[in-house]
């Protein structure tokens, strides 16, 4: 008999959930990155167009189809895949994608997470502070990542022993399942972190601004830089790594749906819960403070120096200059630990889910094998992040396969499923209708959108990239086997489906 699947407890623990999945590191470290890198307001228009044709219809369509799949017993891409387009076996390879995806994501995102965990403890402590005196916060984070030796740190022993508090954290929420541990942790975590946000955004706002305007740096467009495509790429790509699109993690936590369960008014709620986060908090903290001290010029010139720059170094240096800055620190880093908490076990249930549909697996056993797994995976991105490890899996996590995956996403339900029929199931429950127009969105401008963004990438940079053109001559053999490493997983999850698939089929047959 098969075993009851889970569910979620209440419907707003479903939509803090998903808004948890989305509200990360993205929102607070990339974002802000990202508008200043792209000319500050200008940055602006294409994120809200992307965010109204690409992400809230996206939103949609995986809240519709993971519900759809749901109800099928399958709660990851692979059989969701296949139950949207039963009569093509090949659905199921396709799907794997959304399973692959997350892991990968996994495998270094969790390390970064740990760093604003250490960096929480490092400033309530006084350590980080005094770093800030002497002017040595960019040797602090060199030094945790174990990227020089210096008198902060001499090795990676304090990095490695809070991934693995960090990585137990996440195992130990993902273990209780998804209401007694996901949905319990977000309840908490979601609200807490907004209300860091906002404690801090408010801080920020209250300085004294002199003439200088930090917030007119984000919100007021320089429109000449609108004629640049990448601008628009790199806003399109910011709306989707922000809300989790094309991963296959809304896939797999809109499974766990009920049948009436709202998906229209649920999903634009939590699409907005973390635009809210990444626009108003995230743009009210981090550029107008750092345009405060160090100016236009220097925002930029920050954010063109290191991803992490803008977070990591010029945030507590800026709070050392505050009253309270110890305070204010730990508030901004462990708003970023709830941040990136809330997202990292979103990234595992994909392929638990997967485990336990696919091959029976209890939840203890499927959390258990998933952990041993990953904590192996995730050891390139500790010890080999100075050769581009890291690097390399963000790229093909967060970036190509989310906006591959989507764009067959989007084709297999708008087309092959059928965009009336998608209308109809999406509708089914809803307190909200959503407007007809988003019906010619959803078949014919998402699509043409994401394929835009994958045919610019390959022609402008396929191949530089993939023959490795800009790689270190050191690093070609570490980025080569990441790559390698990839291509086995995917493999590997391709011969586990199609095990899967037999045993349904073996138990089909012993059932009639």
């Amino acid at each position: 008999m098969a075993r009851p699947r889970e569910q979620w407890g209440t419907k707003l623990g479903v939509v803090l959930a998903v808004a948890g999945s989305a509200v990360g590191l993205g929102n607070f470290l990339r974002f802000p990155v990202q508008a200043a890198q792209n000319g500050g307001g200008a940055f602006m228009i294409p994120y809200l167009v992307a965010l109204l044709f690409i992400g809230i219809p996206m939103i949609w369509v995986e809240w519709t189809a993971g519900r759809y799949g749901g109800g099928f017993g399958h709660s990851s891409a692979p059989g969701i895949f296949q139950s949207l387009w039963k009569r093509n076996p090949m659905m199921k390879y396709i799907g794997v994608l959304g399973i692959l995806g997350p892991l990968i994501i996994y495998m270094y995102y969790v390390y970064i997470e740990s760093w604003t965990l250490a960096y929480s403890y490092y400033a309530i402590t006084g350590s980080l502070a005094e770093a800030g005196k002497a002017g040595e916060l960019t040797s602090f984070l060199s030094g945790l990542q174990g990227l020089e030796h210096n008198s902060y740190f001499s090795g990676l022993g304090a990095a490695f022993t809070f991934f693995v508090i960090t990585f137990v954290v996440n195992i130990g929420i993902t273990y209780f399942g998804i209401r007694g541990g996901i949905e319990k942790v977000c309840y908490i975590a979601l609200p807490a972190l907004l209300i860091f946000g906002v404690l801090l955004a408010i801080r920020v706002i209250s300085l004294d601004w002199g003439e200088f305007n930090g917030l007119g740096f984000l919100w007021n467009p320089d429109f000449s830089t609108l004629k640049s495509p990448r601008v628009w790429l790199a806003a399109a790509g910011q709306v989707f790594f922000t809300l989790s699109l094309g991963m296959g993690v809304i896939l797999t936590y809109s499974s766990y749906l009920r049948e009436t369960d709202d998906v229209p008014l649920s999903g634009l709620t939590a699409a907005s819960t973390n635009t809210f986060a990444e626009i108003i908090l995230g743009g009210s903290i981090i550029i107008p403070a750092a345009f405060l001290f160090f100016g236009s010029a220097g925002v930029i010139e920050i954010a063109q120096s290191g991803a992490f720059n803008l977070g990591f170094v010029t945030m507590p240096g800026i709070f050392g200059q505050i009253p309270m800055g110890n305070i204010l620190s730990f508030l901004w880093f462990f708003m970023l630990f709830l941040a990136g908490v809330t997202s990292s076990i979103s990234l595992a249930q994909p392929l638990v889910g997967f485990l336990q549909d696919e091959f029976g697996m209890t939840r203890q056993k499927a959390v258990i094998a998933f952990g041993l797994l990953t904590f192996i995976l995730c050891q390139p991105s500790v010890w080999f992040l100075s050769h581009g490890v890291l690097d390399d899996l963000d790229f093909w996590g967060a970036n190509f396969f989310i906006v591959f995956g989507a764009t067959i996403e989007i084709i297999l339900v708008a087309w092959v499923f059928g965009v009336d029929k998608l209308w109809a199931e999406m509708h089914i429950g809803s307190k909200i209708r959503i407007p007809s127009i988003f019906k010619f969105v959803i078949r014919f401008i998402t699509p043409t959108f994401l394929i835009g963004i994958l045919g610019f990438w390959f022609v402008d940079e396929w191949w530089t990239f993939i023959l490795m053109k800009d790689v270190p001559e050191a690093n070609i053999p570490y980025v080569l086997g990441t790559r390698l490493g990839i291509l086995l997983m995917f493999c590997i999850l391709c011969i586990m489906v199609w095990v899967a698939w037999q045993r349904r089929k073996r138990q089909t047959k012993s059932e009639v």
